[in-house]
């Protein structure tokens, strides 16, 4: 590994540790105990996202022995996890919901119903909840939930945009636990979304709706899927909004992409002018002319997320498409000159792989026709991970056990 190399995972590593829930959660726990149980209540947790089981390990550490605890986390996650007692643990599917999400879904439903109005509810709320648990409305099915995922997924969609539609197709999302809880909710909160919303994380369980029914079916119009979508879809999204009162959930954010960046700019990076977002086609040449531009000698950190547009079948994720695309725009622009562009989302995932984004020189897209394959084609085919494992680009992480969206480090030799 090259110097550079290292000092731009450094950089990235820094970005993630400052991410750590179990500290974020700590650190927390004397605001969450100000309101606690009322006479014969007791503390409950659920603890839902990526950062699921980290988030709820550090709560239970604070919180009497045996609390109950319901955690839905990822897969990468889950394997293996020793529990803390009173606790139960769900996988869920990501990034398009299936039979685990489902079933995580109906035990959150079943735990909720449970707590009265003497018990007091500790929501641990982290990215990637929008998936791992679902509970369609009614008349809907796991699988026009999955569809509308796909088409979501597909159609270059941002995370907003994503969860207005989601909450209006379930029982969960915009405010979902609050109205299936008759305890008080203290939430503790993890933001993935550039700017923080509540209403976005997890698709905002603790929260208000993003809008209406009315604006979702508007939204899946403009996006250009209406059409595409399942009929008992389009019928749930004519229908009017229920009318229900939610109470006031006590919600904390104890984590957030802005956060990490900071750390990013302590660790030796300067903050980048523009921040991850749009779609990595039109990002990638603003990034390949910042490059352009700086001094030798210069590294600049990102924070945000991005959208792509998926044309063929290929396997990837928008970090692992966006450091190619960044790859392909040096080579184009002729730029010489030791260069590291390294895109990553911070869970340690990104799409549907093993790979946490994509880090690229001047010697990748040499290395990756070298070992045989044609990366112009792969990319055309969103098969972004094959093109990079055959050039040695892929960053590899592991399960982080945090979610504070992605975080990208540009350096100049």
């Amino acid at each position: 590994m090259s110097k550079l190399d290292a000092q731009v995972r450094d950089i990235f590593n820094a970005g993630v540790a400052a991410a750590d829930p179990a500290q974020g959660v700590t650190r927390a726990m004397g605001w969450v105990q100000q309101e606690g149980p009322g006479p014969g209540g007791r503390w409950h947790v659920v603890a839902l996202g990526k950062a699921a089981l980290a988030m709820a390990r550090a709560a239970l550490d604070a919180l009497p022995d045996e609390t109950p605890a319901l955690i839905v986390t990822n897969p990468e996650n889950a394997s293996g996890a020793q529990l803390p007692a009173g606790a139960k643990l769900i996988a869920g599917d990501h990034p398009v919901p299936g039979a685990g999400s489902e079933a995580a879904g109906h035990a959150i439903l079943d735990h909720l119903a449970q707590l009265g109005p003497q018990d007091r509810l500790l929501a641990l709320i982290s990215g990637g909840g929008s998936a791992l648990a679902v509970a369609p409305a009614e008349g809907l099915s796991l699988s026009d939930k999955a569809e509308v995922s796909r088409l979501l997924l597909g159609c270059g969609a941002d995370i907003e945009q994503m969860n207005l539609i989601r909450q209006s197709l379930s029982r969960l999302k915009g405010g979902g636990w609050l109205a299936a809880s008759a305890a008080p909710v203290t939430g503790l909160i993890l933001s993935d979304v550039p700017g923080d919303d509540l209403r976005v994380i997890a698709s905002g369980p603790t929260v208000a709706p993003i809008g209406t029914r009315a604006q979702g079916a508007a939204l899946c119009r403009e996006l250009g899927i209406w059409d595409q979508l399942p009929a008992p879809v389009q019928s749930c999204l004519e229908r009017a909004d229920e009318t229900q009162t939610l109470p006031q959930a006590r919600n904390r954010l104890i984590g957030a992409n802005g956060i990490s960046c900071e750390a990013m700019m302590k660790a030796g990076a300067q903050a980048a002018p523009f921040a991850l977002s749009g779609d990595v086609a039109d990002l990638a040449p603003r990034i390949v002319a910042l490059l352009k531009e700086m001094p030798s000698g210069t590294v600049l950190g990102f924070g945000g997320e991005t959208t792509v547009k998926l044309r063929g079948d290929g396997a990837g994720g928008r970090n692992q498409e966006l450091a190619l695309r960044v790859a392909f725009g040096v080579e184009q622009a002729g730029l010489a000159g030791d260069w590291r562009f390294l895109s990553g989302g911070t869970d340690g995932r990104d799409g549907p792989t093993d790979a946490a984004g994509g880090l690229v020189g001047p010697e990748s897209l040499r290395a990756m026709r070298a070992a045989g394959t044609d990366p112009e084609a792969l990319l055309e085919n969103n098969d972004s991970y094959r093109a990079l494992q055959a050039g040695g680009a892929l960053l590899i992480t592991g399960a982080t056990g945090t979610n504070v969206a992605d975080l990208a480090v540009l350096a100049k030799g």
